[in-house]
């Protein structure tokens, strides 16, 4: 029997508190296997980025990159936010230089070329001669990724492609998914001659695995909380799989090597010095509540909408009169955000604007959908202005009342389209989603304006 050791890692969200843990379990276990004879190899199944981390905002992933390169993976995919997240120069060139392999199917320039630097689909060849093809995938955000000047296609379709080519020259077949755990689970069901998919972007957690017609699925959940392992137990004559087992190990079990804490501390300082240009210099303190209601105003202007809504928890702290860096507006507002303009009924606005003055919002906790806060805060707006008169409350746009059936634009942050804050929101077939731009991006360009007038 071959025993092939994979060790696969997702969402990793630029969370390097757990990397260290992560780098000497997978170098420890590499030195095991290959004195054992055993094939291994490691996957990172993508969004192992996150631009609230100065370290990875200031050189726009290219630690991340370099992160996985000295740990030597395999190969990669990449998820929503090396994505969307990035500019296109700044994805264009985040894998440039790596030795790993980056694999996905579903990308390509407009043009309709794949990009230098992915690969659709890659054949690994075990000593004994077993062949593993591995095909990649990333979560369908195909508008999103053409407002940056990429082309994304239906995930599944190139996944029947790649099948094409793969199912009679492997042995083996594994999928790089970074769709979720709904399209994975759908996956398993469709196409019987994947052996193992490997998933992410939805964050969960299969400690044992799931087998669905006799494919296995994996995933680690999040941050490096956890370190997946799959052992695929193959007959050396037959090429046949004998066995497939899943685990996770835990990172918060793992012993801490030495010199931890200097090296995250390290690329948090790092990330801080490099993002520590001065944008502008404040005459007075601005207090969080200030600073929401500006970038409000500013993003109504930014979008050339009627008006503008947004939640206060997007500002985390205030900043103080003095100097104030790139680091300072990332810390007080990390989020990968971006501005969109949505188009509303006159009587779907009036819904929204009722349901903003409900207190629940300043307690409403939320994870995720770009958010990098806790709780969602106060709705406020700009350009909508009210008259109460009695019992009665009349609302104004463009200093004309509000006319159920006129339409309007609204400017708000993207998470909105996301998740169903607002049901007229999420619904509403008219959006502009504004990229790469991100909310500190305004709040900077906005403040620095602000100061030289």
């Amino acid at each position: 029997m071959e025993f092939i050791h994979i060790y696969h890692t997702n969402d990793l969200h630029s969370h390097f508190e757990n990397w260290p843990k992560i780098f000497e379990l997978l170098r420890e276990r590499k030195q095991w296997h290959e004195e054992a004879g055993d094939p291994v190899y490691f996957f990172d199944i993508g969004d192992h980025l996150d631009l609230w981390h100065p370290y990875t905002e200031a050189t726009k992933g290219k630690i991340n990159t370099t992160l996985i390169e000295e740990e030597s993976y395999t190969a990669v995919t990449i998820g929503n936010n090396e994505g969307i997240t990035l500019a296109f120069e700044a994805l264009d060139s985040l894998y440039k230089e790596a030795s790993f392999d980056v694999i996905l199917a579903n990308l390509y320039r407009e043009n309709g070329k794949r990009p230098e630097w992915a690969i659709p689909s890659q054949i690994y060849k075990t000593n004994t001669g077993t062949k593993i093809g591995v095909i990649g995938l990333t979560a369908n955000f195909a508008h999103l990724y053409g407002l940056l000047g990429w082309k994304l296609t239906d995930p599944m379709e190139e996944l029947e492609q790649q099948l094409l080519q793969l199912k009679e020259k492997t042995n083996i077949i594994i999928v790089l998914s970074h769709l979720g755990i709904n399209e994975d689970e759908e996956m398993a069901a469709r196409f019987p001659e994947i052996d193992l998919i490997l998933g992410a972007h939805t964050h969960h957690i299969l400690r044992q695995g799931k087998l669905i017609n006799n494919c296995l699925l994996g995933a680690a959940g999040k941050f490096g909380y956890f370190v997946g392992h799959i052992v695929l137990t193959v007959d050396e004559n037959s090429k046949m799989i004998m066995d497939k087992k899943a685990e996770l190990y835990e990172t918060s079990q793992l012993k801490a090597p030495e010199e931890e804490a200097v090296f995250i501390n390290n690329l948090y300082e790092q990330g801080k010095l490099a993002l520590s240009d001065e944008v502008a210099a404040l005459s007075e303190k601005w207090s969080k509540e200030e600073i929401a209601a500006f970038l409000c105003k500013e993003i109504q202007l930014w979008c050339k909408a009627d008006c503008a809504i947004l939640n206060e928890g997007l500002i985390l702290n205030n900043l103080q009169a003095g100097p104030v860096s790139y680091f300072d507006l990332l810390s007080i507002c990390p989020h990968p955000i971006n501005p969109c303009k949505v188009t509303l009924t006159g009587a779907e606005l009036k819904e929204i604007i009722l349901d903003m003055e409900d207190n629940k919002w300043e307690h409403f906790h939320l994870k995720g959908l770009g958010f990098r806060g806790t709780l969602v805060g106060k709705m406020i707006s700009h350009g909508i202005k009210s008259a109460t008169h009695g019992e009665i409350t009349t609302y104004y746009l463009r200093d004309k009342e509000l006319a159920a059936n006129e339409k309007y634009t609204v400017a708000i942050p993207d998470m909105f389209t996301f998740g169903n804050f607002f049901p007229a929101i999420y619904r509403a077939k008219e959006k502009q989603y504004f990229l790469p731009e991100f909310m500190r991006n305004i709040l900077a360009e906005k403040i620095k304006q602000y100061y030289s007038i």
